[in-house]
């Protein structure tokens, strides 16, 4: 087979871009959110829209389950003595949340100033057309005898923790198995600087409840002697952390990161900080980022404000997010946490922790010719930008889970996102120059791949 050269794809990638960009507006325009009380019908919807750009790709397409959310694979056979590469992405996405908040319509793709706008817009109906965009291109540049062997698979169900994706990868494993993984889930350092995710944290997700009263009573009659669960509740979190913020549980891992620098201004930007407040934690930020534990309470059951009654509160609940270093045993983090939420209780509170959610960490020892044939398809499509190697403080359970299904396949986490793309939260938006270069990059990479791979 005649490998074409890079111009040849790159032209390919610019010829397909157009439509690309269409067809992720057609996806956002589905609100396919996957969490309870959301009409999962979108879902089923978004999982069809999946399976056809597949299909129109050369792939043998169809949509599984395995209790949960529909997932879509897609398959075309490797030729003799050629590579199969598994290309993963998610077609579920976060609720919009409060639509206020937004700019734009969340399931309307808007563009605006070289970006688009849109719920799922960067995670991850993105990498549903990174992995589309790329296929089109070789399809538009090979012909029908594609350089690769190609899984596509397309969770419906990330976002709601992947429940059933365990169940769906065991009941298919041989007809997704590959040698090399793509999961287009991740981010890069910054618009301009592609980058390999080579760290993830874990989760822990639990909720505590502290109990001081049968039943809420009159606070002005009993007042004083008697506890109030919130002010037990609030004690008890503000046990958490020291007074630098740093996670104050003893039992939980921690390790150095890259040695990479990620200025402080930045940060806050990154992350929006109101001016006045201070970064918590000690350390480079790196590590505290990437490598160390972090709490957060996410919420806390308890009368509103507004309407509480002068009462004393009986109980109350808060559900803390745990990301756990690189390494750490959930289970173990989690037996951690518990343990101190007993021991730190006020006042002989009663007290009760029950888990939500854990997720395994992951490290990727990123060496070696996938690696390779990866580094250079990025450095390519960048104009000459070396990728860095980055870890990610979020949690990707499942990639634990593929390192366990098929340890001996090359596993690449890469990503449109930048720290501009506010995933999760209002006006997520997507740069379309970054979605350009990442889908050159995916397409120099499947080409590159035989080459690099074979015997």
């Amino acid at each position: 087979m005649t490998v074409p050269d890079e111009a040849d794809l790159r032209a390919a990638v610019a010829e397909e871009l157009p439509a690309a960009q269409a067809d992720l507006a057609r996806l956002v325009a589905i609100p396919s959110v996957a969490f309870p009380g959301f009409d999962h019908a979108h879902v089923e919807r978004s999982a069809e829209a999946t399976a056809a750009l597949l299909r129109d790709c050369g792939l043998t397409t169809k949509i599984v389950r395995a209790g949960g959310q529909p997932a879509v694979i897609g398959v075309r056979p490797a030729p003799p003595g050629a590579p199969t590469v598994l290309l993963y992405a998610h077609h579920d996405v976060q609720p919009a949340g409060e639509a206020e908040k937004w700019d734009t319509d969340p399931f309307v793709a808007t563009e605006r100033d070289g970006r688009l706008y849109g719920r799922g817009c960067a995670d991850d109906k993105a990498g549903i057309m990174v992995h589309v965009t790329a296929l089109r291109a070789l399809r538009r540049t090979f012909g029908d005898d594609l350089p690769v062997g190609v899984v596509a698979f397309v969770e419906g169900e990330e976002e709601y923790g992947s429940e059933s994706l365990e169940r769906l990868l065991a009941a298919h494993r041989d007809e997704i198995a590959a040698d090399v993984i793509v999961i287009a889930d991740s981010t890069n350092w910054e618009v301009g600087v592609p980058a390999l995710t080579t760290s993830l944290r874990g989760i822990v997700n639990l909720f505590v409840e502290v109990r001081t009263l049968q039943s809420a009573v009159h606070s002005g009659m009993y007042g004083g002697p008697v506890p109030d669960a919130l002010t037990v509740l609030s004690r008890l979190l503000a046990t958490l952390h020291d007074d630098a913020g740093d996670v104050a549980v003893p039992g939980l891992q921690s390790r150095a990161a890259a040695p990479l620098e990620y200025p402080a201004d930045r940060l806050r930007a990154d992350a929006g900080v109101v001016d006045g407040v201070t970064l918590t934690g000690s350390g480079p930020l790196v590590d505290r980022l990437w490598t160390r534990p972090a709490l957060a309470v996410l919420g806390i059951d308890a009368p509103t404000a507004a309407e509480a009654p002068n009462a004393l509160v009986p109980s109350a609940r808060a559900k803390l997010n745990l990301r756990i270093a690189p390494g750490e045993d959930p289970k173990a983090a989690y037996d951690a946490l518990a343990a101190h939420l007993r021991a730190h209780v006020p006042w002989g509170a009663q007290v009760s922790v029950t888990v939500d959610q854990l997720g395994a960490p992951c490290v990727i020892h990123a060496t070696g010719p996938a690696y390779d044939a990866a580094r250079a398809a990025f450095r390519a499509a960048w104009d000459g930008v070396a990728p860095v190697d980055i870890g990610v403080g979020g949690s990707i359970p499942f990639i634990a889970t593929f390192q366990q299904m098929f340890p001996d396949a090359a596993i690449l986490v890469t990503g449109v996102e930048d720290p501009y793309s506010a995933a999760h939260g209002p006006n997520e938006s997507l740069h379309l120059g970054e979605f350009a270069r990442a889908c050159v990059a995916e397409t120099l990479l499947l080409a590159d791949l035989p080459a690099r791979l074979s015997p």
